[in-house]
């Protein structure tokens, strides 16, 4: 089968096509003919070597990729046969993604509602789930003011319809004019580009501060955006595109009585719960992915530069089917 294999760490070229023996579902298993792959910045940071975590470093030669979606083609011993020909998304348990085919856990396998596309559930399945762990984690509640840093992003842009969808006002974040445009028409209320080294000033003048702050860019920024959190409010870290997590010391955020989390804290035993239910508010139209761009399976290394030059807009996907050549 056709896959994208990694030999070393290093820049996105590292990452190339090949063709490689099929996996077979074995005792608790289901086989996944492979439609659509999702790409996540962390998968950018474990490629060139630096992951969040250094457990998160694979051992090479690999396959990478960690989220898929596709039609269940046969199941392993103690697996019931209800499931073949289901649509259906899932992890794999860390790699093994960027392929036609992947055997996963059966457990895993979560099907996608009715009226919703395999492509936004695929693009739900990580984002999705952490966008739902980050609102319930923050405690957003209607009328406050919510800040939504990376606002044109994946994870960001589901967290701008959500706190709308509560009620509270979104201050979106980005750093180019095109993303704040789609987070305006995702419903935020108030937009500000990061790029203006006075942007945090704006916000305060503008609304004298946020209740929420969600930090998905870390460094410098983070810190601002952290110093716009109003006494008793709550600062919720999720990302570190600029390469490292927000400098926050201790004694401040206590001193300002501010909650600070770093990245969603979800237990496995929630990964299903949260995920079905981004699925079905996608399905009942509450709930909107932004797929920016679509690459054939062959171009992963394409897909993993253009999210390295923050030249992507929401999420980023790559296609293994015949129609994996479309527009992006």
């Amino acid at each position: 089968m056709r896959a994208v294999l990694m030999s070393r760490f290093g820049p996105p070229d590292v990452l190339v096509p090949a063709e490689v023996p099929d996996p077979v579902a074995e005792l608790g298993q289901a086989l996944v003919e492979v439609e659509i792959a999702n790409i996540t910045f962390v998968e950018t940071q474990v490629r060139a070597g630096k992951p969040p975590s250094p457990a998160m470093a694979p051992q090479l030669p690999v396959i990478p990729g960690n989220g898929v979606g596709g039609v269940v083609s046969s199941v392993g011993a103690g697996v019931e046969s209800t499931l073949l020909g289901k649509r259906v998304v899932t992890g794999t348990g860390g790699s093994g993604g960027y392929a036609e085919r992947v055997a996963v856990d059966a457990a895993g396998l979560i099907e996608v509602p009715d009226g919703l596309g395999l492509a936004e559930a695929v693009a739900l399945l990580a984002d999705g789930r952490t966008a739902m762990a980050l609102i319930g984690a923050a405690r957003v509640r209607a009328g406050e003011t919510v800040l939504v840093e990376a606002a044109g992003g994946g994870v960001g842009s589901l967290l701008v319809q959500l706190a709308r969808n509560i009620g509270a006002q979104v201050v979106a974040a980005a750093g180019a004019e095109h993303k704040l445009e789609l987070a305006s028409e995702l419903g935020a209320n108030v937009t500000v580009n990061y790029s203006n080294p006075l942007w945090a000033d704006r916000v305060r003048e503008r609304l004298g501060g946020v209740d929420v702050a969600f930090d998905g860019v870390g460094g410098a920024i983070g810190r601002s955006a952290f110093g716009l959190v109003r006494v008793g409010g709550r600062f919720c870290a999720f990302g570190m595109s600029s390469g490292a997590f927000a400098r926050i010391p201790d004694g401040e955020a206590t001193r300002l009585n501010v909650a600070v989390t770093w990245g969603p804290q979800i237990p496995p035993e929630n990964f299903l719960r949260l995920t079905q239910t981004a699925l079905s508010e996608a399905a009942a139209g509450r709930l909107h992915p932004v797929i920016g761009q679509r690459f054939p399976l062959e171009q992963a290394a394409e897909a993993h530069g253009a999210i390295e030059a923050r030249a992507t807009l929401g999420k980023t996907l790559l296609l293994t089917g015949p129609r994996a050549g479309q527009s992006r």
